[in-house]
């Protein structure tokens, strides 16, 4: 998936700002799918609107700048469907906390204990919010069928962490405070 088909799932399911757009694939639905900056959308909203695929008109706000509300057209449609059919590739998965993971070993233990706790914290956090959207959108049987295998991947990361915790924290290297009781 690129970002043009981003744009086109959005728009398909309404009208959208580049802005709005940006904001869906950051924090909210479209955040799952691929990583889209500024500097990605609006170059593909541009050629979506130059292939016919997107249309868009100016909406003047009262005391703000005026903003440019994109729609997708029946043309757009077609394509997002074909898209669709495209082979997808291989799914990406970043995460700093790995990266953190990974060098444990070179950093004290109460530091890996104090991030593992956050990085749980920061797992239920995103499984309340899948559960929020589940409730929001689980009348569409194919939004709830996305929304569950989010709810699945974060339930195993969370077990893992919670199974695992301690593993990680042995590796790390003593605490000073450690060291000198130890003296």
């Amino acid at each position: 998936m690129n970002v043009k088909t981003v744009c086109l799932s959005i728009l398909i399911e309404g009208e959208a700002t580049g802005y709005e757009i940006r904001r869906l694939c950051v924090e909210g639905d479209c955040s799952y799918y691929v990583e889209a900056s500024f500097g990605s959308i609006y170059p593909a909203l541009g050629k979506l609107e130059a292939d016919g695929l997107v249309t868009s008109r100016v909406e003047q706000q009262s005391g703000k700048p005026a903003k440019k509300v994109y729609s997708i057209t029946e043309a757009g449609r077609a394509a997002f469907r074909d898209a669709l059919f495209e082979p997808m590739g291989d799914e990406v998965f970043r995460s700093p906390f790995l990266l953190f993971a990974r060098y444990a070993h070179l950093l004290p233990a109460s530091l890996v204990e104090s991030r593992l706790r956050e990085q749980l914290e920061r797992i239920r956090n995103k499984q309340a919010t899948l559960q929020e959207a589940l409730e929001e959108h689980g009348s569409n049987a194919s939004d709830a069928w996305v929304i569950r295998y989010g709810l699945a991947a974060l339930r195993v990361a969370e077990q893992h962490m919670i199974d695992h915790m301690n593993e990680l924290i042995a590796l790390a290297e003593p605490d000073v405070s450690e060291l000198k009781a130890a003296e």
